[in-house]
C-alpha cells in the first residue's frame, strides 16, 4: 500500500451506466484490498465543515472546569467529554481529549434479562457555555448518516450483493456515534500514542480530518504508513461488521494515530454508522463468498455478529474509570456483554 490512499467520487454513482461500472470497479477494489479511501463528491459543503470546525475548536478553548461540567464520569452511557489521557486503546493511555455524541436518546437502564450493552443508549451532555454545540454536532450526525447511508447501498452493491440487505439493521435506531477529538501534541513522556492501533466495531467510519498529519493506517505487509490530509474529502475505513458479513472478503484495517509534534494540536471528527444495538449482522449474499477467508481471528478480541456486544466490549475496555463506576456488574461476569 503506498502512502496514498485510493480516491472514491460518490457523485459517479449517479452517472450513466460506464461511469456507474467504473466507480463500482474501484470502489470494490478500495474496499476488498486497503479497506481504507478517501471520499470526494459526498455533498457535504465547506461552509456546513468550516462551521464544524469553528464549534469544535470554540469547545476545546473552553476552561478546563467547563469542559469537565460534562465529564463522561458523569453518564453510565459513555457520553461526554473525556479528559487527556483518559481513555485507553490496547492498553495504554490516548494522548487525546474528546467529546463521545450520539443520537439523543431518552437513558435506558437494562433489566436483570436484557443484555447490558443497552446502556449505551442514552442522553448527550451539552455545555452550558457553548449552546451552538449541539446544534452542530447533531447536524453533522444527519448529514454524515445519509452520506454513509448511500455508500454503504453502493459499497454492496460494488461486491454484487443487494444494496439495501442491511436496510433493517438500520432501520428505527441505529446507533451512531459521532466524536469531536483534539490532540494536543506529544504527552510529556515523550509516547507517540495519539490513539493506539485498533479497528472500529461497526460498519463504516467517516473521518474529517484537519490539515496536521498524524494517521496511519496498516499494510498487509504489517507496516503503518501515514495518511496525508486531503481537503475536502472524508477519509472512510471499514469496520469490524462488514468483515463478518462479508466473511472476511472485505476486512477491517488496524489504524492509529501517532501524535503531532511539540505542542501542535490536531483536530479530528469520526463519525461512526453502526446499526441498532441489537441487529443480527446475517451473512450477504454475494458472487465472490466462495473466496471469502473467513473472520479475523482474535482471542482477545472476538468478533460478533450481534452489534451491541461488540460496541460495548470496546467501551468497557476504552474508558476503564466509567466502567468501574456504573458497571462492574458486567466486568466482574467475566464478559462484557451484559
Amino acid at each position: 500500500m503506498s502512502n496514498s490512499l485510493p480516491v472514491i467520487d460518490l457523485s459517479a454513482a449517479s452517472g450513466d451506466a460506464a461511469t456507474r461500472a467504473a466507480f463500482h470497479e474501484t470502489l470494490h477494489g478500495a474496499a476488498r484490498d486497503v479497506g481504507f479511501f478517501h471520499l470526494t463528491g459526498h455533498g457535504i459543503t465547506e461552509s456546513e465543515t468550516a462551521e464544524l470546525m469553528r464549534t469544535l475548536r470554540a469547545f476545546f478553548a473552553l476552561p478546563e472546569a467547563e469542559r469537565l461540567s460534562i465529564s463522561n464520569l458523569n453518564s453510565p452511557h459513555f457520553r461526554g467529554y473525556t479528559r487527556i489521557g483518559d481513555e485507553r486503546t490496547g492498553g495504554s493511555p490516548d494522548w487525546r481529549d474528546q467529546i463521545d455524541i450520539g443520537a439523543e436518546r431518552a437513558p435506558r437502564t437494562p433489566g436483570a434479562d436484557e443484555p447490558g450493552y443497552w446502556w449505551l443508549e442514552g442522553p448527550n451532555q451539552w455545555p452550558a457555555a457553548l449552546p451552538g454545540l449541539r446544534t452542530a454536532a447533531l447536524h453533522w450526525i444527519d448529514r454524515l448518516s445519509a452520506v454513509a447511508e448511500r455508500l454503504l447501498h453502493e459499497l454492496l452493491a460494488s461486491i454484487g450483493a443487494p444494496a439495501t440487505f442491511y436496510d433493517d439493521a438500520f432501520a428505527d435506531r441505529p446507533h451512531l456515534h459521532l466524536k469531536l477529538v483534539r490532540y494536543p501534541g506529544s504527552a510529556p513522556d515523550g509516547a507517540a500514542q495519539g490513539v493506539g492501533a485498533h479497528k472500529d466495531y461497526g460498519f463504516l467510519t467517516l473521518l474529517l480530518q484537519d490539515e496536521v498529519g498524524g494517521l496511519q493506517v496498516e499494510g498487509a505487509d504489517g507496516v503503518f504508513r501515514d495518511v496525508p490530509p486531503m481537503p475536502g474529502a472524508f477519509v472512510i475505513n471499514l469496520g469490524e461488521l462488514l468483515e463478518v458479513a462479508t466473511n472476511g472478503y472485505l476486512k477491517a484495517t488496524n489504524h492509529r494515530v501517532v501524535s503531532p509534534p511539540g505542542t501542535r494540536e490536531r483536530y479530528s471528527v469520526p463519525f461512526f454508522y453502526n446499526p441498532r444495538l441489537d441487529a443480527r449482522i446475517e451473512p450477504v449474499p454475494f458472487p465472490h463468498a466462495h473466496r471469502a477467508p473467513g473472520v479475523t481471528q482474535d482471542s482477545s478480541n472476538p468478533l460478533f455478529a450481534e452489534y451491541g456486544r461488540n460496541e460495548i466490549k470496546g467501551w468497557l475496555r476504552a474508558h476503564p474509570e466509567v466502567a468501574r463506576r456504573y458497571h462492574s456488574g458486567l466486568l466482574t461476569e467475566g464478559s462484557p456483554v451484559g
